[in-house]
């Protein structure tokens, strides 16, 4: 702050030698009973301390302003810069990092497993760069509904922890989505799951049941959200029997000091140590991908039913982004019964919504009913209308080639199925899993349970007949199955 500022000593120093240096042209005239003696002696004591007191705001103190020339006699007048005596305040960050931090409310936790957490986070910054890039489209709509729901702030991150920002995930055991719910936890949530929609992967209807998810764990667990968090990755139920044991051998019962799976102890950590390198990026020699502090979708009506491929055609986008922000539908069009929604990115909201409006009926769906006759099998239809068995099968839930004479199907003239399935495969559609075979595990077995054949099996692995307990096996899963 310059020394010379109002509210300081030297300041009326600075305002003494202001009045005592008026032009003698001026109407502010000395009294006429002050001898012009006097008046200089008192110049001369007033000058003395004020010398030795701007010493040290030389330069930045009086300063001749040419545009405040006394008008009499054409001078510059000396004029007082005054520096405010606190700064203004610095501009909004736009990135949406500075937002996050702002409701971030959990205790600093130290502990080492945190330590060890943040070192394999920022081991390669590249990685760590790619997976909050993944979260762009989705991380101001979780952050909002997180604060709305009066979360903390750091809630909004674990989709980071538990899929990597990847909708269209599925984990080896069945859970799927950003939130990576399992079936049975989101049929209690009221997450939808047919064959033409999956409610696990939708954005906003998962981030609702996960908000509504860990709002009841944290009651359940007293408001202790490390226990909550914990029960949200390995359930509340194992969770609640770590703390009773720690309770009859009296043993501290705080997270750090239960008894719980390996995948748990390392599960909050891993968010706490996100939350760690989020909160002070630059102690870790980290740069956070440029993520506007703002809205990127918004949620539409569409009237009913529409292909997906239409629906990217009419937003200007291509079909995998558009699915990308999308993923709860899984087939080449959404449901016949609803949900009548997209979400659409907030640039291109109203001229979608205005080209929808004006698309008649029979051009939102690109598909024709055919009639079965006798002789007809699949793959002639299929040439017929020139797109793929797979595509017609995927659209009319057939599980095998049989089909019946006198009976519709459902084809889909663009074949969409394939490129929803192709678009969605950037996003972990087909996703690699490690597998550590257990005593009793056969090929057939592991085979069945991730619906997948022998053959792939061994082409994805080079294994012989047998396998040996603590084996690992790389299988591709497909998520649909």
């Amino acid at each position: 702050m310059d020394e010379c500022g109002t509210g300081s000593r030297l300041y009326v120093y600075c305002v003494a030698m202001e009045t005592a240096t008026v032009s003698p042209d001026s109407d502010q005239s000395l009294a006429p009973r002050q001898s012009p003696i006097r008046a200089k002696a008192l110049a001369i004591l007033l000058l003395i301390p004020l010398a030795l007191a701007l010493s040290g705001c030389i330069g930045g103190g009086v300063k001749p302003d040419p545009r405040k020339a006394d008008a009499g006699s054409g001078a510059a007048v000396p004029t007082l810069e005054k520096v405010p005596s606190e700064a203004p305040p610095a501009a909004e960050d736009p990135l949406i990092w500075s937002h996050l931090r702002d409701g971030f409310a959990l205790p600093d936790y130290q502990h080492p497993r945190i330590d060890r957490e943040v070192r394999r986070l920022t081991r390669s910054k590249h990685s760590l760069k790619m997976l909050l890039d993944r979260g762009e489209p989705y991380l101001h709509h979780i952050i909002t509904a997180v604060e709305d729901a009066g979360l903390p702030a750091e809630i909004a991150l674990l989709p980071a922890v538990e899929s990597g920002f990847r909708a269209h995930a599925y984990s080896p055991n069945g859970a799927a989505g950003l939130w990576q719910f399992m079936p049975a936890t989101g049929q209690m949530l009221g997450l939808e799951r047919n064959w033409w929609f999956e409610g696990r992967r939708d954005v906003v209807a998962s981030t609702r049941a996960a908000i509504e998810y860990l709002t009841r764990l944290h009651a359940r667990f007293d408001g202790d959200w490390l226990h909550a968090l914990a029960a949200y990755n390995a359930g509340s139920g194992t969770v609640g029997r770590a703390i009773h044991r720690a309770r009859q051998q009296n043993q501290p019962t705080d997270f750090w000091s239960l008894d719980l799976p390996g995948e748990t102890d390392a599960y909050v950590p891993r968010l706490l140590a996100l939350v760690r390198v989020v909160k002070t990026p630059a102690a870790f020699g980290v740069t956070l991908p440029a993520v506007d502090n703002a809205p990127h979708f918004a949620v539409t009506e569409t009237g009913g039913q529409i292909d997906l491929n239409i629906a990217a055609d009419i937003a200007g986008l291509p079909t995998e982004n558009l699915l990308r922000l999308n993923a709860g539908f899984r087939r080449w069009a959404t449901p016949p019964k609803g949900p009548h929604q997209l979400l659409i990115p907030v640039e291109q909201i109203t001229a979608f919504e205005q080209t929808l409006a004006d698309l008649p009926n029979d051009q939102r769906l690109r598909w024709q009913r055919h009639r079965i006759v006798r002789g007809d099998s699949l793959n002639r239809i299929a040439r017929q209308y020139g797109v793929s068995v797979g595509a017609i099968k995927q659209s009319n839930n057939l599980k095998n080639s049989r089909i019946r004479a006198g009976r519709d199907l459902l084809i889909p003239l663009t074949d969409s199925v394939d490129a929803q399935l192709a678009a969605a495969s950037s996003n972990q559609a087909r996703q690699r899993v490690k597998y550590k075979v257990r005593r009793g595990d056969s090929l057939y077995a592991i085979a069945r349970r991730f619906q997948v054949t022998i053959a792939d099996l061994r082409r994805w692995n080079q294994v012989g007949r047998y396998l040996q307990p603590g084996d690992r096996l790389t299988v591709f899963i497909d998520p649909d199955a």
